[in-house]
C-alpha cells in the first residue's frame, strides 16, 4: 500500500469515528470498543441520516448489543423508508426510459438506484433523493416539454440574463406533486467554468443498466469516477455517502490509466488524489500501485487536508441560509479546487453580467448588452447599498 501522510483527524467526533469503522466493512468483532465508551447515541443517529449512512449501518447494528435498541429500530425503520423510496424511483427510472427512447432522446441515468445497484450491488444500502438525468443541451426543450406532459412542474429557481444559464448552471429542476418524485436534469456533468468530456464522448464509452427492463444508460465505470470525484469535490464532501460510492468504485477493477490521462486533460488529478487520500484515511481504501500518480506534488494532499473541515462539522451546504463562516470557507476552498487557467475564466466570469444587475436597473432587452460596461458600476451600488452579491453556482 502506498504511504500517505496522515491527515489530523484529531476533531473528527468519535460518532462518525464509530460509524466509519461499521461502513469499512470489518467485522464488528475487531472494533476497538474502548475507545468508544462515551458515544452520543442521538448525535449518532444524526450523523447518519446528515451522512446518509443509515442504509449501510442499518442492517450492521442490528442485534448489537452494544447499540441502543431504540437507535436500531430508528435505523431500522429509515431503512425501510429509503428502500420504499428506492423502488419508486426505479419505477420511474423504467417509465422515463421508456419515453426517452420512444421520442429519441438520448438519456444518461448519473446517480439513483442505477448507482445503488451498481456500486453495493443492492438499491437499499444507497439513498437517494431524486434522479439525475444527463442529456445533449439541443434537447432540453424537448424533454422539458415530455416530463410537463408527465404532470412535473419546473422549479423556476434558476433566473438568467443573457442566457448564462448555459454556462453558471448545469442542471434544471422537476418536481411531480402527486409522485412526490424530484429530477434535475442536466446538460453538463458539472457547472462551467470546470472543463470536463463531451456528451457525445460519455455516450459513446456508456453502459447499459441491467436493473430495468427498459434499456437504459449510465456512464462507464471511469467515467463515472470522474463524475463523482468532481461531484463530491464541489460539494467539500460534507456527505460521506459521496465518499463511500469512491471507496466501493475503487474495488471495481477500474482501467486508472484511462482515468489518469482523463484527469490530467480536464486539470483535476489533483482532486482525484483529493478523493483517493480522503478514502483511504477515512475507509481504508487500499492504494495501488496504480493509483501512485494521483498523489504526485503536494497539492493534493492539501486539498485533502482543505476537505477535514467539513468532516468534523455536520457541514448542511444545501439548507438555507448557510452560515456565513461555512459560506465564506466553502467558497475558498472551492476556488481553491480550480488549476489556474479555470481560476482566470472564473474570475473573468464575474464581468459576464448577472441577473441581479437586471434587478438593479432594468432595461429594455434591446439594450441588454449595456450591462456590460454596467456591470462594475452596478456591482458597486450594490455593495453600497448593503445588499447581498449574487449567488453563483461552481
Amino acid at each position: 500500500m502506498n504511504k500517505l501522510q496522515k491527515l489530523d483527524l484529531g476533531n473528527v467526533p468519535q460518532e462518525l469515528k464509530l460509524m466509519l469503522e461499521w461502513v469499512n466493512e470489518q467485522n464488528n468483532e475487531e472494533i476497538d470498543w474502548e475507545k468508544f465508551q462515551a458515544i452520543d447515541w442521538d448525535f449518532f443517529v444524526q450523523l447518519a441520516i446528515h451522512h446518509r449512512l443509515y442504509p449501510l449501518l442499518a442492517t450492521k447494528i442490528k442485534d448489537d448489543p452494544r447499540v441502543p435498541e431504540n437507535v436500531q429500530t430508528t435505523l431500522t425503520n429509515l431503512f425501510k423508508q429509503n428502500t420504499y423510496r428506492m423502488l419508486h424511483l426505479c419505477a420511474e427510472i423504467e417509465g422515463l426510459g421508456q419515453l426517452f427512447k420512444e421520442k429519441g432522446i438520448r438519456s444518461l441515468f448519473l446517480k439513483g438506484p442505477l448507482l445503488a445497484e451498481d456500486l453495493y450491488g443492492d438499491i437499499s444500502k444507497r439513498t437517494s433523493g431524486d434522479l439525475d438525468v444527463l442529456i445533449p443541451i439541443h434537447q432540453l426543450e424537448q424533454t422539458e416539454n415530455l416530463l410537463i406532459a408527465q404532470g412535473y412542474q419546473k422549479d423556476e429557481y434558476i433566473q438568467s440574463l443573457l442566457n448564462d444559464w448555459k454556462w453558471r448552471h448545469h442542471h434544471f429542476t422537476y418536481y411531480h406533486p402527486i409522485q412526490g418524485t424530484k429530477i434535475e436534469i442536466h446538460w453538463r456533468l458539472n457547472p462551467a467554468p470546470s472543463r470536463e468530456p463531451s456528451f457525445a464522448e460519455l455516450w459513446d464509452r456508456k453502459r447499459r443498466s441491467l436493473l430495468t427492463n427498459s434499456v437504459v444508460y449510465m456512464l462507464s465505470k471511469e467515467d463515472l469516477f470522474f463524475f463523482l470525484v468532481t461531484h463530491g469535490a464541489r460539494h467539500g464532501w460534507s456527505r460521506l455517502r459521496w465518499l463511500v460510492d469512491i471507496h466501493k468504485l475503487t474495488q471495481q477493477g477500474l482501467d486508472w490509466r484511462r482515468i489518469l490521462k482523463q484527469l490530467r486533460k480536464y486539470q483535476v488529478c489533483s482532486v482525484g488524489g483529493q478523493s483517493l487520500i480522503l478514502s483511504q484515511q477515512l475507509l481504508k481504501t487500499n492504494i495501488t500501485e496504480e493509483m501512485r500518480s494521483f498523489f504526485k506534488g503536494r497539492r493534493p494532499l492539501k486539498l485533502a487536508e482543505g476537505a477535514v473541515y467539513y468532516v468534523e462539522k455536520m457541514v448542511h451546504l444545501h439548507s438555507d441560509p448557510v452560515p456565513k463562516e461555512v459560506a465564506e470557507y466553502h467558497a475558498k476552498h472551492l476556488f481553491s479546487l480550480m488549476p489556474n487557467r479555470q481560476k482566470t475564466f472564473y474570475l473573468l466570469s464575474t464581468l459576464y453580467p448577472y441577473y441581479t444587475d437586471a434587478e438593479t436597473l432594468a432595461l429594455p432587452t434591446k439594450f441588454h448588452f449595456l450591462y456590460f460596461p454596467l456591470r462594475p458600476f452596478l456591482w458597486l451600488w450594490r455593495k453600497t447599498k448593503k445588499k447581498p452579491s449574487p449567488k453563483v453556482e461552481l
